[in-house]
C-alpha cells in the first residue's frame, strides 16, 4: 500500500487508491439504480434531504452507501440563538447559507435534489441560496464505457482536446 507520495517509484506497476470518493469525482463510479418503479429513485451519489417539523428544519447531504455526510439543523444552538422561530423564512435562508458553507468545506459541490420549489416559498428560497453559494443541485451523468459497436463515443472529461 502507498503510505506517502514520495514512496511512489517510476517503475511501479500499480497504486492503491486510498480516496474512496475519487471515482465519484471522475464520474466513473457505479450508481445504484434500485427498481425503476421506485419513487424517489436511488440513482445518486449524493442527495440533498430537507426535513421539516413543527419547530425545526434539518438539511442533510446523504451518500448512497455511507449515509449522512453533512447535517445542519435549526436545532443547533449556534443557529437557534440567532433565529426568532425555527421554521420560518429567515430560518430557511440562514440554514441554506450554513449548509452550503459546510458542503463547500467538505468539498462536495454537486448533489441530487428531488425537492420541488414553490414560487415564493421557503423551500424555493432555500434552494436558491444554496445554488447562489456555489452548489450545483444536479449530479453529472455517469460515464459509461465506450464499446466498439457504439455509434457515438463520448469524450472523457479528463482528456485535453485543444
Amino acid at each position: 500500500k502507498l503510505t506517502e507520495s514520495s514512496s511512489v517509484l517510476k517503475d511501479s506497476l500499480y497504486i492503491i487508491n486510498r480516496n474512496p470518493r475519487n471515482l465519484e469525482r471522475l464520474r466513473v463510479a457505479r450508481k445504484t439504480d434500485g427498481y425503476h418503479l421506485e419513487k424517489p429513485t436511488r440513482s445518486f451519489w449524493h442527495r440533498l434531504d430537507l426535513t421539516t417539523s413543527n419547530k425545526y428544519v434539518t438539511a442533510r447531504l446523504i451518500h448512497f452507501q455511507n449515509g449522512t455526510i453533512v447535517e445542519c439543523s435549526t436545532m443547533e444552538w449556534a443557529l437557534k440563538r440567532h433565529l426568532y422561530k425555527g421554521n420560518d423564512y429567515t430560518a430557511y435562508t440562514n440554514l441554506a447559507r450554513v449548509f452550503a458553507t459546510r458542503c463547500m468545506e467538505v468539498g462536495l459541490t454537486e448533489m441530487r435534489c428531488d425537492l420541488k420549489p414553490v414560487q415564493g416559498g421557503k423551500v424555493g428560497s432555500f434552494l436558491k441560496i444554496v445554488e447562489e453559494s456555489g452548489i450545483k443541485l444536479n449530479e453529472p451523468e455517469r460515464l459509461r464505457p465506450n464499446y466498439s459497436w457504439d455509434m457515438h463515443r463520448h469524450p472523457k472529461p479528463w482528456e485535453v482536446t485543444e
